[in-house]
């Protein structure tokens, strides 16, 4: 029998901040147990909550962003439940009438080689603000547990799908765009090992072709995008093998266990009348204007889907590196800036659409992997936007090849800060400069060709392998300077 995976996510995102959301208490990340709860986060007697407007406009702009409807009257609600780390005994989040409603994210991943790209647009339920709780601490206490109250009352926005995602890849790439998103619009540190972005993946099958939903279980708190995948893949064999040797679902919540790699049952799944949702009859109802909700529109920047719609039809790229490149809202920018300043700077008669490609090569490629292996975000890249630019005018000038280009990275790389002229001094001062002149070229190529009369007479017996090994050898003597072009040109000729 075939089956048929449905995944819906819902998201907690930890808004940045600098006090909480019902009271003026620092959410500063790292500070000792208990030092960073007051009073409304402890939940003392006659204490009274105040909306963070701060945490409102994270909301707006988020809403805006993703094409929502934003509430011009949303209500908080108490969600009762008791847990050892909520102190009020409820947490107060939204129910009703949260402040986002609908909208939604295109997102885009890779299935497998032969599928290529894949695209799906995420429906969103709703979006709303709610209370984070406080933190359970198992470890170190003798048997005991301990609680930390830090959290209690950290800003969160609560963000909820539809079922749309039909696999765990896909569910992986919706948390990524999300992710990303939610940093670029500045909402968000996304900072997963920290808990500010954490995941609650709701799983279920149904054979294919079948209308109604099988019965899902919620798998709580995943907070890195290989953890998801990984949950996600264990539940849908789970669920799946249990149903074939006649067993069925139960609806509950499951936790992950990463050592083990499998979920495993924490509870039963409450439903909302579980909760005896209310309106909080300490908080107002939220109203936000439309001039407010216009202000924060005024002020957002250009959002990922339009710099990929920019960077494909003014700049010519393909989908899939216009994708990578808005991953992040700070490697989007470093590129731009690649591209201006070559276009400032470089060939006038180069292909516009060449040289953003060339642009895009280096940076989802040799700034990547050299960012990768150092451990450092673009925010602290030590090539500049203009330096990279201006080396990647050398490699269209012609003053270096390619590989020549890639020593010359290295040592911009581990070189102290400079101007942009950086590449161009490193090429003078090691004497880098691409031999380009025919006649130079030309000695090299005869001197080859005499002390290699195999390698000649390979290829004019039909090799192909013969003439790169040739290259190999003209490129080797030069001391990898000379043009490849030109090279390859001579080489041609002088064997006829």
């Amino acid at each position: 029998m075939q089956w048929e995976i449905v995944i819906g996510l819902e998201t907690h995102v930890q808004l940045d901040t600098r006090s909480k959301i019902f009271s003026g208490a620092s959410t500063v990340f790292g500070a000792e147990p208990n030092t960073q709860a007051c009073a409304i986060d402890l939940a003392l007697p006659g204490v009274l909550p105040v909306a963070n407007r701060a945490a409102v406009e994270c909301a707006i702009r988020f809403g805006i962003a993703v094409g929502a409807r934003i509430a011009q009257r949303s209500v908080f609600a108490r969600k009762n439940y008791f847990y050892p780390d909520l102190p009020k005994g409820y947490q107060i989040s939204q129910y009703e009438l949260p402040v986002v409603a609908g909208g939604g994210l295109a997102i885009a991943w890779m299935a497998d080689e032969r599928a290529g790209q894949q695209e799906r647009f995420v429906r969103l339920t709703r979006a709303h603000l709610e209370e984070d709780a406080g933190k359970s601490l198992h470890e170190d206490f003798h048997g005991m547990s301990g609680i930390d109250l830090n959290r209690a009352g950290t800003a969160l926005l609560e963000v909820v799908t539809e079922p749309d995602m039909r696999s765990a890849k896909e569910a992986v790439a919706y948390a990524k765009a999300l992710h990303g998103l939610v940093v670029w619009l500045g909402i968000c540190d996304g900072n997963m090992q920290e808990g500010s972005f954490r995941c609650d993946a709701n799983v279920s099958v149904r054979p294919a072709g079948r209308a109604e939903y099988g019965t899902r279980c919620e798998i709580k708190n995943l907070n890195s995008f290989r953890f998801l995948e990984r949950a996600i893949d264990f539940e849908v064999r789970r669920q799946i093998e249990l149903i074939q040797d006649g067993g069925r679902v139960v609806q509950e919540t499951r936790l992950y266990d990463p050592d083990r790699d499998e979920t495993r049952s924490m509870r039963s799944k409450e439903e909302a009348h579980d909760y005896r949702y209310f309106p909080d009859p300490d908080l107002p109802p939220l109203l936000i204007e439309p001039a407010w909700i216009e202000t924060v529109r005024a002020a957002l920047p250009e959002l990922p889907a339009d710099m990929r719609r920019r960077f494909v039809e003014a700049l010519g790229l393909s989908g899939y590196d216009a994708t990578t490149l808005t991953a992040s809202r700070e490697t989007a920018a470093y590129f731009d800036a690649v591209v201006a300043a070559l276009a400032g700077g470089g060939d006038a008669n180069a292909d516009p659409a060449a040289r953003a490609k060339a642009a895009a090569n280096w940076v989802m490629v040799d700034v990547a992997a050299a960012l990768n292996r150092d451990g450092i975000g673009m925010g602290a890249c030590p090539v500049s936007a203009g330096q990279l630019a201006r080396l990647l005018a050398r490699i269209q000038d012609g003053t270096i090849s390619g590989k020549i280009a890639r020593d010359v990275f290295a040592a911009m790389w581990a070189e102290p800060p400079g101007g942009d002229d950086l590449a161009d001094r490193i090429i003078a001062s090691r004497g880098l400069e691409q031999i380009s002149d025919a006649g130079a070229i030309g000695k090299i190529v005869d001197q080859v060709l005499a002390a290699n009369p195999k390698s000649v007479e390979e290829f004019r017996a039909g090799k192909e392998k013969a003439f790169n090994a040739l290259v190999g050898q003209v490129m080797k003597a030069s001391r990898g300077k000379a043009n490849p072009q030109q090279v390859n040109e001579l080489l041609r000729r002088r064997l006829g």
